[in-house]
């Protein structure tokens, strides 16, 4: 019975993310029938590789879709937001640069090595932002404040202010297409990270401790807890994310601008966490909900595109979209709905034992 009513809340936190990508199914197959076609070409490279709308949303939110499962494991444990997940990306992808361009050629070798030195480099910058929230007990946005105002200014002191191109077939493979399998690496890379977080989450008590911290710091701590060294796991697990998505967004481009890689992305990041349901006040979390606010906001991007709305007005669109979104799955509302869904059930048990001539 327990174990109902655990599934059946589960997935009444989907709720409002499914209901948003319903929506936007159905309008775009009304819109366009050819929005969701998926066609095979073959691309610069000369690989039979996937197209469409479809391939394109889901490939373009993979770095936004990795950091959202970091970033629903701060929020659910801080019960506060990182907004520095972009600039310290600039920073993990300066440092990956820096030690292909070190070890004098871009092989599989030192890819691994830039991608583990960027992953620690990364967790401690992220480690300082949870040392901060943590043991210093500050606001999580104004603790990650600080790096969000100079971490890409770190990234130019590591790499300059040149854009260094990385022409490789390796890092081509990483950023777009290994030869002979036509799907995106990148989709790759988001299954790869939501499984490792699965297991974790499987074979530990990571997700239930990361859950009570969020939800009672003091209670979790009288039962054995310690809230210090789950919020600082959250930032590290956050770091690894970041660190990746960082490295798919230095592979795709095949350059490195610090100025512009992930840029903005915290903003979606937090509205992914939003739209999958999750409480941004801390708490209880799903990382599917947060990986599906990440193909929802990719796919009203790439809907007002084919819509032809122009660039300098798509973030209008998108914020009168995602208030909306917002609002409907808040608590007030949905209690609201809830009040007016019990009152019907029991107006119709009350019709139906009239009809039965049950006073």
């Amino acid at each position: 019975m327990n174990k109902k009513k655990k599934t059946g809340a589960g997935l009444g936190q989907l709720v409002i993310p499914l209901v948003a990508l319903a929506i936007l199914i159905v309008f775009n197959l009304f819109r366009d029938l050819g929005f969701f076609a998926i066609t095979m070409r073959v691309n610069n490279s000369g690989n039979i590789v996937l197209t469409g709308n479809l391939i394109s949303i889901i490939d373009s939110a993979s770095e936004l879709a990795i950091i959202a499962m970091g970033m629903t494991l701060v929020t659910a444990a801080c019960g506060g937001q990182d907004i520095s997940v972009g600039a310290v990306g600039a920073i993990s992808g300066a440092v990956f640069v820096k030690v292909l361009q070190g070890m004098g050629g871009i092989t599989v070798g030192s890819v691994i090595l830039g991608l583990l030195l960027c992953c620690l480099a990364t967790i401690l910058f992220k480690l300082f932002n949870g040392t901060l929230v943590a043991v210093f007990r500050i606001q999580p946005m104004i603790a990650t404040l600080i790096l969000y105002s100079c971490g890409r200014s770190i990234a130019y002191w590591i790499n300059g202010d040149a854009t260094p191109q990385l022409n490789s077939p390796i890092i081509s493979s990483i950023g777009m297409t290994i030869p002979g399998i036509p799907v995106p690496t990148p989709i790759f890379a988001v299954l790869l990270v939501g499984l490792l977080l699965f297991l974790v989450f499987k074979f530990t008590s990571l997700s239930l401790y990361t859950q009570s911290v969020g939800i009672n710091a003091g209670a979790a701590r009288l039962n054995g807890i310690n809230p210090t060294l789950i919020k600082l796991l959250s930032f590290v697990l956050l770091g690894v994310c970041v660190s990746v998505a960082s490295v798919i967004g230095v592979c795709r481009l095949g350059q490195l601008n610090h100025k512009t890689l992930l840029v903005d992305i915290e903003m979606d990041a937090i509205l992914a966490v939003a739209i999958g349901g999750n409480n941004l006040g801390g708490g209880r979390f799903k990382l599917s909900g947060s990986i599906l606010g990440a193909y929802i906001i990719q796919m009203l991007t790439t809907t007002l595109y084919a819509m032809n709305v122009a660039p300098v007005n798509v973030k209008a669109y998108k914020a009168i979209v995602i208030i909306i979104i917002v609002v409907a799955g808040s608590p007030v509302v949905k209690s609201k709905l809830t009040e007016l869904w019990n009152r019907s059930r029991l107006s119709r048990h009350t019709r139906e034992l009239s009809s039965k001539g049950v006073s």
